[in-house]
């Protein structure tokens, strides 16, 4: 499922317009995309939440040379589903 696909499925589930559960989707990803640029959690009940955590820096091998190198820290962000979407799979 796409983007296009998610907002006509929304749309469709919550009587609304294309254009307004368009508007509500974009809303939620860039909410959640601040939130958890900011460090917090998104926890939504039955559904799941969303956190992020960090990967130190560390030495890594290319393998094309065998040269070492460093690999930066980076943030990623986690996903935990929750027991009501598990049940539903």
């Amino acid at each position: 499922m796409n983007k296009a696909d998610l907002v006509n499925v929304i749309a469709q589930k919550a009587g609304m317009t294309k254009v307004d559960a368009k508007k509500a989707l974009e809303a939620f990803m860039e909410a959640s995309a601040e939130a958890l640029h900011n460090g917090e959690r998104i926890s939504l009940v039955g559904f799941g939440t969303f956190s992020t955590s960090k990967h130190p820096a560390r030495k890594g091998r290319n393998p094309r040379s065998g040269e070492e190198i460093m690999i930066p820290e980076k943030t990623v962000i986690k996903f935990k589903a929750g027991a009501e979407l598990i049940e539903k799979l």
